[in-house]
């Protein structure tokens, strides 16, 4: 690759590959746009779109982010905005995970939905926005209902999952799951007006404390809904956790939850 490598750093302005050059390498040497973001950023070079990162990520951290996969189990409410943030946060590699088709009442807050997609599945969609957004993250689209019986193999390959569910046992199997991959969880929940969010270390039983008063159910967001906002508020607080757990940086938020209330605008952190 030493032949793009001299291309790459002949079209360089500054330390910034531009996308232009980023595509004209790809189609040159004949390689994925992914191929090319990689030696960019094992040799200092930074893609451009990034370069607003720059101030709190490096150049060293982004190529971090590159290498690293993330599961998203949903790809609904939360789970649409969690994918677009994570294509444009630069994430290398992500899994995809969701059963579901587009239906008339996910159009009111589901990013990836629109009129024309409904009664097609949601991880479809989500494979031709994060394309179309971000072509140098490679997205593995999986069709399925996370289940404990599916989870490790589901999970098997990321560093670290996020929870975008919408029911109580699927959050339970899915933190099981992750105890048993030694990964960890990002986890959130939305009704309303309000939701909630926490990072799970393997080891650790936060979704299960979280939900120790869990009987049965699909839980309080069945009753409340979701508007357009509450989805992308909790959404970007778990992708925040998810880039600091896997730079390593700041407080993740452990052996504690974030609980978000927008109709007081009030966040409260609640010990675990």
């Amino acid at each position: 690759m030493q032949n793009l490598l001299t291309f790459l750093q002949s079209r360089v302005q500054g330390d910034l590959l531009s996308w232009p050059e980023q595509v004209a390498a790809a189609e040159k040497f004949a390689v994925s746009c992914g191929e090319v973001e990689r030696i960019a950023l094992e040799n200092a070079i930074l893609p451009a779109r990034y370069q607003r990162n720059r101030q709190m990520i490096s150049c060293e951290q982004q190529l971090q982010l590159f290498n690293s996969t993330v599961g998203v189990v949903g790809c609904g409410g939360l789970g649409g905005y969690i994918l677009e943030e994570l294509a444009r946060l630069g994430i290398g590699r992500i899994v995809a995970i969701d059963p579901d088709v587009f239906e008339e009442h996910n159009l009111n807050r589901q990013l990836l939905s629109n009129p024309g997609n409904l009664g097609k599945p949601k991880v479809d969609a989500a494979l031709r926005r994060v394309t179309e957004i971000n072509p140098a993250v490679t997205l593995e689209a999986v069709q399925a209902e996370f289940s404990a019986a599916n989870g490790e193999k589901l999970l098997a390959k990321v560093d670290i999952a996020v929870d975008a569910v919408d029911n109580v046992p699927a959050r339970l199997e899915l933190a099981e799951t992750c105890n048993s991959l030694n990964i960890p969880l990002v986890h959130g929940a939305i009704a309303g007006w309000y939701g909630h969010v926490a990072t799970q270390f393997p080891g650790d039983n936060t979704v299960q404390k979280i939900y120790n008063r869990w009987v049965k159910g699909k839980g309080v967001e069945q009753h409340l809904g979701n508007p357009s906002f509450t989805p992308a508020v909790a959404a970007s607080f778990e992708v925040a956790e998810v880039c600091k757990v896997l730079l390593g940086q700041g407080e993740p938020l452990r052996n504690r939850k974030l609980s978000i209330n927008l109709l007081d605008m009030d966040v409260e952190e609640i010990p675990l």
